[in-house]
């Protein structure tokens, strides 16, 4: 397909599918969770092999070759590399006992009411650190889903916690992927950018803490002193410490499967041949997820081809008429690229230059449109059931990605919070904005 794409809504229907295809059955049967999320994506794939550009048909080998192009994308088989280490690590830290003792430490020495709002304090430092949701749930959520057993809550929720700690600093970090991509895209400065943004999700994250503190955590019976073997906690301060030194998230995930191995083999925790048999019953735990990420990526290259992304950018961007109008529209425009492609930097990296072109056009501020690409984009990163976030964190607990989604508390409220930024203007700012270094 070498001439331009011609916009095509019937091209952007896959994904409503799927989403049709969840809630119908969650209607069937009285449970939004009983699709199997996969099989779903596998039943819209088929759906999506069926349709066709707008100006030409294409043969089912072709339409074949798209989507393994799109499945096959370097990103998404990053994500599948991701997915299978972080699955090892997290089975290697259960059989060694490094996750017991970590939670063990934390209800030692954390109040009692202080448990669930230091988790989701710990994640937003750490994903502010090093710049990634990803490094961040594949890190912590081991530990959240320990805690949530210790003290008989809500796994969901304590996952929902951790992923709502890992978007903030998604969000905000300074050397995270979608914070680049929007400043670059709107030639802003990182630090404009970040006083633009963190106006508006600050309110966001206190009131988490406050709803954070009002959830009953556990008696005190539950947290009695507990005695903890400092050696098993060495692979989670490894991670932690080397995605705080900004290594790339493999690295991280290497050096805690490397450091979990090793204090296991020092505690006869297992044999040699135990260690093997443990990070492939993690990286098994983690397949299906694998093959989600494959096939989410397959569905949104024949979409592009189809010519659905295309008819999204220009039915988002054709009525506006005035600043509000167009900050509305690039915060829709980036929020439907998300919906669609379960990407949020894809999306603010598609959404960026028809932002830039909008701002200029109706004089919005560019700090302002770079904090509401980021955002929109993150808010529903931290929402979809079949973005990676959620997909790894309901994987390492085995259970549906959507039961996440009810307590991913923060992303909803940033993206309350960002829809009131659009409707009163705010924050607003005197001096012009400087231009990115």
């Amino acid at each position: 397909m070498d001439k331009p794409v011609t916009p095509n809504p019937w091209g952007l229907t896959p994904i409503l599918f799927f989403v049709a295809l969840i809630i119908t059955t969650g209607v069937l049967t009285q449970d939004i969770t009983a699709m199997p999320v996969l099989v779903g994506f596998m039943i819209a794939a088929g759906y999506a092999l069926l349709l066709n550009p707008r100006d030409q048909r294409l043969g089912i080998g072709e339409k074949v070759q798209l989507f393994c192009e799109g499945g096959g994308n370097k990103n998404i088989i990053l994500l599948v590399m991701i997915f299978l280490m972080a699955g090892a690590f997290y089975a290697l830290t259960i059989d060694i006992g490094a996750r017991d003792a970590t939670v063990n430490l934390a209800l030692n020495f954390v109040p009692q009411g202080w448990i669930l709002p230091s988790l989701f304090l710990i994640c937003c430092f750490i994903s502010f650190s090093m710049g990634t949701s990803m490094g961040t749930i594949t890190a912590l959520s081991p530990i959240g889903l320990g805690i949530a057993q210790t003290l008989n809550i809500s796994e969901p929720m304590a996952l929902g916690i951790v992923v709502s700690g890992a978007m903030f600093g998604d969000n905000l970090s300074f050397v995270s992927d979608t914070t680049i991509a929007a400043t670059r895209s709107q030639g802003v400065r990182l630090t404009d950018k970040f006083k633009a943004n963190l106006l508006v999700v600050l309110p966001a994250a206190l009131i988490t803490l406050l709803l954070l503190f009002n959830v009953d955590a556990g008696t005190p019976e539950s947290l009695a002193s507990r005695e903890v073997e400092l050696i098993n906690i060495l692979p989670f301060v490894i991670i932690v410490g080397c995605a705080l030194a900004g290594l790339n998230v493999v690295v991280v995930l290497a050096m805690g499967i490397i450091s979990a191995a090793l204090t296991g083999l020092y505690n006869e925790a297992f044999s040699v041949l135990g260690l093997l048999q443990s990070v492939q019953k993690g990286m098994g735990w983690m397949q299906n997820l694998a093959l989600i990420a494959v096939t989410i990526g397959g569905i949104v290259g024949l979409m592009t081809a189809y010519g659905g992304i295309a008819w999204l950018m220009r039915a988002l961007t054709a009525r506006v008429r005035s600043k509000r109008g167009a900050e509305l529209s690039i915060a829709s425009l980036v929020s439907v690229l998300d919906l669609s492609t379960a990407n949020n930097t894809i999306s603010i990296v598609t959404a960026g230059p028809i932002a830039r072109k909008l701002g200029e056009k109706y004089q919005a501020d560019p700090r302002r449109l770079a904090s509401l690409l980021d955002i929109f984009s993150c808010g529903f990163q931290g929402l979809l059931p079949y973005s990676p976030q959620l997909l790894s964190a309901a994987a390492i607990a085995g259970i549906s990605p959507l039961e996440i989604t009810f307590y991913s508390w923060y992303p909803m409220l940033i993206l309350v919070f960002g829809l009131l930024s659009v409707a009163l203007g705010w924050p607003r700012f005197s001096a012009p904005a400087r231009e990115a270094l």
